[in-house]
């Protein structure tokens, strides 16, 4: 996302505040009152408090973080939103009392996770006040289940980092959110989601301009700053010093330093995404994934790998000639690369997509890895399936919810006519926690 208006009606949210458009406060008071009615109504078999569900279907795709990533004629049990079991039909009990769906010839699999939105709820987010917002928050401007969420998960996302833009260094905290759950409480997955940075492109143009040492300057200054705030107050907690005085600003760092959120770098081309790895990861040592890394960015994805610092690739884009899940070589003889397949060459593993939507549509999340695969992404092993679920989970650090379906896991479930990743493939049933909030059979939406 390239950014966000600014004036002055949005300041408040530096101060905590949330300032919702007419429409928007309407929509958020509807959705709460649905989230009552809803929960007025007994929970149906799968759910929390509910008798358990058991669902039959001819392939079902696990994808967890090693080992067999499939099962043939199975069947996933799940029990009060989690999954309680999965494995071949013919060896695997479905205890008395279960409610038995079979969706035969087609296939389930996990929700995708898209790591890279901007639809979580309102745009009065003004995070272009200074080049490093570190304590702006997104979730007081969080609409759950709004309709581009809604539309998201009738493209099979169950789950979406909703961040601020791209405009400044450091543009504030996302907030990971379950896409079909109508009440904040219920959505949530973690706040905060990540600390959004973004390193060149975008900040260039903000207001006069500003050069890349400067940024980069910038930026050192406020992770140096925030992560000497936080030791501060590990001290403390350790007994080793004084309470620290609180800084809402740079709260986040805590989190950061204990390992409980990561850095999402919206950075592009190579000396950016090696700035990246060198300076958040290697000089800093904070959990930090490259978010689109595109632009020649494959270049630095062997040093990537090697320090732990994952790609999420994408999306399309369509205001300038170079795509951002492809990339034209303009040199002799021309060429047209995949840059997940560059990353994927030069030895990275985990590789994701993502959309920044609205830029392109959340629904269309599964299409970036139909991209990818059509310019040379290797997805025989199922990477493609696995770059929209288990590894944007992992790279996260929600792998122990979201991304497989794995017994203890919430029941985040898709029901599809084959490949995610086939355009041909259609989802007809999506599951949240065990709770069915999209079937075709009952409700096919027209946007």
């Amino acid at each position: 996302m390239t950014r966000f208006s600014t004036g002055p009606a949005f300041a408040c949210i530096l101060l905590g505040l949330v300032s919702l458009a007419p429409a928007a406060a309407a929509q958020s008071v509807q959705a709460n009152l649905a989230a009552m009615q809803a929960r007025q109504t007994p929970p149906r078999p799968g759910e929390r408090g509910a008798p358990g569900l058991a669902l039959l279907a001819k392939k079902i795709i696990t994808v967890p973080p090693s080992g067999e990533q499939y099962v043939d004629d199975g069947v996933l049990l799940v029990k009060d939103g989690q999954i309680e079991a999965v494995g071949p039909a013919r060896a695997t009990a479905i205890p008395a009392g279960y409610e038995v769906r079979d969706v035969g010839e087609r296939w389930l699999m996990p929700g995708l996770v898209d790591l890279h939105t901007h639809i979580g709820g309102t745009f009065d987010i003004n995070d272009m006040v200074y080049l490093a917002n570190p304590g702006l928050r997104v979730h007081c401007s969080v609409i759950p289940a709004n309709d581009n969420m809604k539309r998201a998960l009738a493209g099979g996302v169950t789950c979406v980092l909703f961040i601020p833009g791209s405009g400044v260094n450091c543009s504030g905290q996302g907030v990971l959110l379950k896409t079909g759950l109508d009440h904040y409480e219920d959505a949530l997955v973690r706040d905060p989601g990540s600390l959004k940075v973004a390193q060149a492109g975008n900040p260039e143009g903000w207001t006069v301009g500003v050069g890349r040492s400067f940024m980069n300057w910038d930026t050192r200054n406020v992770l140096r700053r925030g992560k000497a705030y936080a030791e501060r107050w590990k001290a403390y907690e350790e007994g080793r010093g004084e309470k620290p005085e609180r800084d809402l600003e740079f709260d986040v760092f805590r989190d950061l330093l204990a390992k409980k959120t990561q850095i999402s770098t919206h950075t592009q081309m190579y000396q950016v995404v090696m700035t990246t790895i060198t300076m958040l990861r290697m000089e800093f040592g904070f959990d930090v994934y490259i978010d689109h890394g595109t632009l020649g960015g494959y270049r630095a994805a062997k040093l990537a790998a090697d320090h732990g610092v994952n790609a999420i690739i994408g999306p399309r884009e369509i205001e300038i000639p170079t795509r951002l899940v492809i990339q034209w070589t303009n040199s002799d003889p021309e060429a047209i690369l995949g840059v997940a397949a560059q990353y994927q060459k030069a030895g990275m593993k985990n590789i994701g997509f993502n959309t920044d939507a609205p830029v392109v549509p959340a629904e269309e999340l599964a299409v970036q890895a139909t991209m990818a695969t059509r310019f040379g992404f290797d997805g025989s092993h199922l990477e493609t399936i696995r770059g929209l679920t288990i590894v944007p989970a992992m790279t996260a650090g929600i792998q122990k919810r979201v991304g497989s379906l794995e017994p203890g896991k919430d029941a985040d479930v898709l029901v599809i006519r084959g490949d995610v990743a086939d355009p041909r493939s259609a989802i007809d049933a999506v599951y949240i926690e065990g709770r069915n909030v999209y079937d075709t059979a009952t409700e096919r939406r027209r946007w």
